[in-house]
């Protein structure tokens, strides 16, 4: 078999998919320092988000009950206002006094109600604060992370150029249909379309093959001959 044959131009295909494969798996291989970047991002994120959450509730509530205070303190005024004008004895004096202590007491409770919560809005706005202290801090250095990681994977790709290019060359000049079926075996066969023969057994299954189908392969003739186990291509290199 001649070593510009289609089935070693076929294997070389295959020689540089495999290390395109390799380019892509570092490609995707992000350093550990830019995932725990992100994932700190992330973290922060969601704590924010929680956070200005529950702070949207607590000021919501503390809003509704302000109005309700300043509602039951309006009544106080208007009550003192009709007793001023109204209570001409001491019994509408004592039915309007009763009325505004009922309503001070009312107000009073309210405001107890009121002091969790606000201490409850002013610990989640510090929270919140310092969430996006810490998130703004963080910027600088996962920017600059990104910024490296997209020099990494540029240089990955820039790489795998040159092997694109000689393996369209190769590609062009075999025929199609095989090209095709080589594609597909190798992407079901964990990145193998075709494997070597080497002492009577195919080297990807390992399982020993007929010799009719080791002298197909030592002819290196298309369309070329399968492993009747792994279905893979079969190549003698060794002629």
């Amino acid at each position: 078999m001649s070593e510009t044959g289609p089935l070693q131009r076929l294997h070389r295909v295959q020689e540089l998919d495999l290390n395109l494969d390799r380019l892509r798996d570092e490609e995707g291989n992000i350093p550990a320092e830019l995932r725990a970047a992100r994932a700190e991002q992330d973290r922060l994120n969601n704590e924010l988000e929680d956070a200005e959450i529950l702070l949207e509730g607590v000021e919501k509530k503390l809003r509704a009950q302000e109005q309700d205070l300043a509602g039951t303190r309006e009544q106080i005024r208007r009550a003192q206002e009709e007793q001023d004008k109204n209570a001409f004895d001491a019994r509408a004096q004592s039915q309007y006094g009763s009325r505004i202590q009922m309503l001070e007491e009312r107000a009073e409770e309210m405001e107890e109600d009121l002091a969790p919560l606000r201490g409850r809005q002013q610990e989640l706005g510090e929270r919140a604060a310092s969430l996006r202290a810490e998130h703004r801090a963080l910027r600088p250095t996962l920017s600059g992370l990104e910024e490296a990681d997209e020099q990494r994977v540029e240089g990955l790709r820039a790489q795998g150029e040159g092997t694109r290019q000689e393996r369209a060359g190769l590609v062009g000049g075999l025929d199609a249909r095989t090209v095709r079926e080589y594609d597909l075996i190798r992407k079901a066969k964990k990145g193998l379309g075709v494997a070597e023969v080497g002492g009577g057994r195919c080297s990807a299954c390992n399982v020993m093959l007929p010799v009719n189908v080791q002298q197909k392969a030592a002819q290196g003739k298309l369309p070329p001959v399968k492993c009747p186990s792994c279905g893979r291509f079969l190549i003698r290199l060794d002629l």
